[in-house]
């Protein structure tokens, strides 16, 4: 029999001692372990696992289709829950789980002043942007009508004083809110030689108006559109 020489046996040595150290950190496979995790499908993995021990750090999702619990909070603590206008924003946050009415009604007292203002000063790019069709083709008609007789409004925006939604209803995909504004304004209109002919340049002055906002809730954009306006007596 040939003798291993003194390298041959040193490796063959290596190599078992390597061979169990790694049988003892990697283990051996049983069939039960988890899968590696995959950032793409560990949220997803979460929501099915209904066996997860209470040891494990792990929060369940809810699946898909299922109510969320309070779901409609923010819309209950605008509208009472059973009448129609709770239904009507149930019926929309439903169609658009991203709608918020409390950040809704935020957003609308937003609008409110830059449609006023922008009115005010002839800007009909940002009226655009605001405004449906219909709605922005009667401001700007009023505003060239204003323009060709060489008036002009000077305007001073107070603040609004108390803002409600007091409607809301689902027109097949389309969502429609509607919101009433109590506001104070000083508003003056001039005519060509700067004499006053409406309004009153400090005076300031509460107006009431009664806003209609739609958005389709298929469309990627966010943004909501006036499409009805009404004056309150």
């Amino acid at each position: 029999m040939e003798y291993l020489d003194f390298g041959t046996i040193f490796f063959f040595v290596a190599a078992v001692v390597i061979f169990l150290q790694l049988r003892k950190v990697l283990g051996r496979r049983t069939g039960s372990e988890r899968p590696p995790f995959n950032p793409y499908t560990s949220s997803r993995t979460a929501e099915v696992d209904d066996k997860t021990k209470p040891g494990d750090n792990v929060v369940s999702l809810p699946r898909r289709g299922e109510p969320k619990e309070n779901q409609f909070e923010k819309v209950d603590t605008l509208a009472k829950p059973g009448t129609p206008l709770n239904d009507g924003l149930r019926a929309i946050q439903n169609a658009d789980p991203a709608f918020d009415p409390v950040k809704f009604l935020e957003g609308s007292k937003m609008a409110y002043e830059m449609i006023v203002m922008s009115f005010a000063d002839g800007d009909r790019k940002t009226l655009k942007s605001l405004l449906s069709r219909e709605v922005f083709d009667g401001f700007v008609s009023a505003i060239a009508d204003r323009e060709s007789r060489g008036e002009k409004v000077q305007s001073s925006f107070v603040g609004i004083n108390k803002a409600e939604i007091t409607g809301a209803e689902m027109k097949g995909t389309e969502a429609h809110v509607t919101v009433r504004v109590v506001s104070e304004l000083i508003s003056a209109t001039l005519d060509k030689d700067g004499t006053l002919i409406d309004g009153d340049k400090e005076a300031v002055a509460e107006v009431k108006d009664v806003w209609t906002y739609s958005r389709d809730t298929r469309s990627k954009d966010p943004n909501w559109k006036l499409v009805a306006t009404e004056a309150e007596d």
